[in-house]
């Protein structure tokens, strides 16, 4: 059984002085964190798990009815660590957990699935995207290492971690989308400016 872990947690300072949420920041006419959640209930994924913190009313008010499970990260100003510490706890009956960014709008269900597939397959410790040899997002991390995710502190996310391991698969998409994140206002206009462009099917 495979989850989907969408980290909603942090305050996102660079996107908006004023404190606006950049989740909650439209693209293709619905806000960033519904386009992850809506590709992790698309996908293969078992079960969808949402990691909120700051600003977690909205955030939740902004899913609606849909069907994750929600974890609400009291630490969440520690840093990355504690979301990702935070969505393993419901992810207990997990064969492996895939870790979406909240702000990452172009990523879709097929990619999901080719990563599970991955994982299926090789029997690795975990499945990374690239594209031209950039290792990019959502990852897929196995059932094995989540002793190691749990020791991880404050602002650290997995990538360490995935340097150190033996069995990695990188999955070559071919596609920016796996390096394609929302940090300012700047990257959101680029994103829409680029909606017009053909997508690839994975």
């Amino acid at each position: 059984m495979i989850a989907a872990m969408v980290l909603a947690a942090g305050r996102g300072a660079r996107f908006d002085e004023q404190g606006e949420n950049k989740l909650l920041a439209e693209f293709g006419g619905r806000p960033l964190i519904r386009r992850a959640v809506d590709a992790a209930l698309g996908s293969r994924a078992a079960q969808t798990i949402v990691v909120t913190g700051w600003d977690h009313v909205r955030i939740a008010a902004a899913l609606g009815d849909r069907p994750v499970t929600f974890a609400h990260n009291a630490r969440h100003r520690s840093g990355m660590a504690s979301s990702l510490q935070t969505g393993l706890t419901e992810a207990r009956e997990a064969d492996g957990v895939i870790v979406l960014l909240g702000d990452m709008p172009t990523i879709e269900s097929p990619l999901l699935d080719r990563l599970i597939d991955a994982f299926e397959t090789t029997g690795a410790s975990a499945v990374i995207p690239v594209h031209e040899g950039r290792r990019g997002n959502p990852v897929l991390l196995g059932r094995a290492i989540f002793p190691r995710l749990a020791e991880l502190r404050g602002d650290e996310g997995a990538r360490r971690l995935l340097r150190e391991l033996d069995h990695v698969v990188e999955l070559d998409i071919g596609e920016t989308v796996v390096l394609a994140d929302v940090d300012t206002q700047r990257d959101l206009d680029r994103l829409r400016a680029d909606q017009t462009k053909p997508t690839s099917s994975f």
